[in-house]
Parts: structure tokens; C-alpha cells; sequence
């Protein structure tokens, strides 16, 4: 990922999926920490969020469940806030808060994890 990384909002979402769906999630971090530190005020907690379930993700591949239980646990927190029905690009907030509530809970088990998380509510919103 070049350092100077600058997508629009509706993008960096586009291509961290495409990330998180070829199992690289540390580049998708890349991609949101971007977009977090790009964004207005308002949007800034939500996209650091959204970059610590990334890195959240990449502790659980690399086997580091207290990493992964902590920043995963930090991430939903900071998300679950936007959580309204004007939630910004159709953002999934119920399912990522959920899934990185049950990814930190299944890494402090030490569970094998299958990982699936959905940036966007929708298809179409995932596709534009």
C-alpha cells in the first residue's frame, strides 16, 4: 500500500472487502487507516474502528488471541456508536460490532476461527 493512499470513502470500503476476501486483512488495515485519518471529525471514529477489526483480524491469523481480543473488543466499541439508520455508506454496524464481539470472544477460547466480515450492509452498497 503506497504511504500517500487516498480513496474516496465509498472506495477504501470497496477495496478493503476485496482485501478482507483474499484473507489479507493487515492490507485492508492499511486501506481504512487511511480513510480514517482523511475523514471529517465525524466520521473519524468509525473508520478506526472499522482499520482496528482489520488488525484485529491480522492478530487472529498471526496467533495472537489476547492482541486480537483487545483490539477487537476496542473496535466494536468505537463502531457501535454509528449505529443509526444514517449510518455513513451503508456501513453494516449491527454485524461488524456483532462479528467482532464473537471474533474477540472465540480468540480468547483459542477456537479455530473462520473469519467473514462484511463491511457493508448490502451487496449492491459492497458493488457500487
Amino acid at each position: 500500500m503506497p504511504d500517500d493512499l487516498s480513496l474516496p470513502p465509498v472506495e477504501a470500503l470497496r477495496e478493503a472487502q476485496r482485501l478482507l476476501d483474499a484473507d489479507r486483512p493487515f492490507h485492508a488495515h492499511e486501506v481504512l487507516e487511511a480513510a480514517w485519518k482523511a475523514a471529517p471529525e465525524a466520521e473519524r471514529e468509525l473508520w478506526r474502528g472499522l482499520a482496528q477489526v482489520a488488525v484485529g483480524i491480522t492478530h487472529v491469523r498471526r496467533g495472537n488471541p489476547r492482541g486480537a481480543k483487545a483490539l477487537l473488543e476496542r473496535a466494536a466499541d468505537r463502531i457501535e456508536p454509528y449505529g443509526t439508520e444514517d449510518t455513513p455508506y451503508g456501513v453494516d454496524v449491527p454485524g461488524i460490532v456483532a462479528e467482532a464481539r464473537s471474533l474477540a470472544e472465540k480468540a480468547a477460547e483459542g477456537s479455530d476461527i473462520p473469519v467473514r466480515v462484511r463491511l457493508c450492509a448490502t451487496r449492491d452498497q459492497r458493488d457500487v
